[in-house]
């Protein structure tokens, strides 16, 4: 008779395959793709466990001898939940500039009072940031970003063995200062329509100045509306050439996070 084999030879093993999904599973929170209400959590919870199966293999040479109390293990189970999480937040930065975007150039449209269910996020939001959040979803799975996060858990390992997470200044500044663009990136995406209606509000100003009797207010709100989709759709190769250098720069982030959360 064969004798029966099983992926997890020891106690040990097992610990460590529940810290590897740890791992994994503060990645996917925090990715706004997977993280959100659109997914639902059973088909949540089966992505990230097939995904930690296949992973496992990969990093099963870093098994560390981990201790037997409880108290350590679950102590062990936050720190690796927050190393995937921080590698996550650099995704969700930079979907939330892309929402910020949406709401300036919805704001500056005239449709802010115009808002949708977000199934991502389970509240409502301007139509304009859903439709340009589903752009940037799309781009960032043609661009197959979600491998970049998937590689980066392997490649962890190396650099920040279990237990390695550590809060210290240099991270604390990096975070600040990468939360910090999504002001940034989100001006960058929505300035073609913030420039383009302040030019249409300066020409509707010298008009209303110059010809007293017309209600530029009436005249406004359907000329700010049709110029700002047009820009929207003229704009769009810049909008997602914007996103897509923003999502080639996250190789580079991905490292510079790791290699801070390790030092001591």
């Amino acid at each position: 008779m064969f004798p029966l084999t099983t992926p997890f030879p020891s106690t040990n093993d097992v610990a460590f395959f529940a810290l590897v999904l740890g791992r994994m599973a503060g990645i996917f929170a925090a990715i706004p793709l997977f993280g959100g209400r659109r997914v639902p959590m059973n088909i949540k919870a089966l992505i990230i466990f097939a995904i930690s199966v296949v992973c496992y293999p990969l990093v099963k040479a870093a098994v560390p001898q981990l201790p037997g109390d409880m108290l350590s293990l679950a102590m062990l189970m936050i720190r690796e939940t927050l190393i995937g999480t921080c590698l996550g937040l650099l995704s969700l930065i930079v979907f939330a500039a892309v929402e910020f975007c949406g709401q300036i150039c919805g704001i500056q449209i005239g449709l802010s009072i115009v808002s949708e269910i977000d199934p991502s996020q389970g509240d409502q939001q301007s139509i304009i940031s859903i439709f340009q959040e589903m752009f940037a979803t799309l781009l960032f799975l043609s661009l197959g970003v979600h491998h970049v996060f998937i590689g980066a858990l392997v490649e962890s390992y190396a650099v920040l063995p279990v237990g390695a997470w550590t809060m210290n200044e240099g991270l604390l500044n990096f975070l600040v200062l990468t939360i910090g663009q999504v002001f940034v990136l989100a001006v960058k995406l929505a300035a073609p329509v913030m420039v383009t209606l302040l030019l249409t509000s300066v020409m509707l100003g010298i008009m209303a100045r110059s010809f007293p009797q017309m209600n530029v207010f009436f005249v406004s709100m359907p000329l700010n509306i049709g110029i700002g989709f047009i820009i929207l759709g003229l704009s769009l190769n810049v909008f997602l050439h914007t996103l897509r250098g923003s999502f080639g720069a996250l190789d580079e982030q991905i490292m510079t996070i790791m290699k801070l959360m390790g030092k001591g």
